[in-house]
């Protein structure tokens, strides 16, 4: 790749690390702020939530060895059960799993 389009790709590229850079900065969409699977709320503590549970959910992941981004657990349900068979025995996260893990879908009535 030469002239102008290597010119394009390198300033999408540039571009592309600057915003990941701000968001990381910022903690997240408008600027939430999450210490394992609690959002720090200023002035409140620390309050469990969904956004901050699943992001928490795929940093353990990540530890086992598992490739999954925090986006891709927020926002793919079939994913997050496939982390939580895999992590959800530890105490880190179970509570985060439950109703993803196997034992919790065959429960007979």
């Amino acid at each position: 790749m030469t002239g102008p389009a290597k010119v394009v790709v390198l300033s999408l590229a540039a571009a592309l690390s600057a915003g990941l850079a701000a968001d990381a900065a910022h903690g997240g969409p408008r600027g939430l702020k999450c210490k394992g699977p609690y959002q720090q709320i200023r002035g409140h503590g620390e309050i469990a939530t969904p956004y901050c549970e699943d992001n928490y959910l795929a940093e353990v992941a990540r530890e086992y060895g598992m490739r999954v981004s925090n986006r891709a657990v927020r926002e793919n349900p079939n994913l997050k059960t496939e982390v939580c068979i895999l992590v959800g025995h530890d105490i880190r996260v179970s509570h985060i799993c439950i109703g993803h893990m196997p034992e919790d879908r065959m429960r007979r009535d």
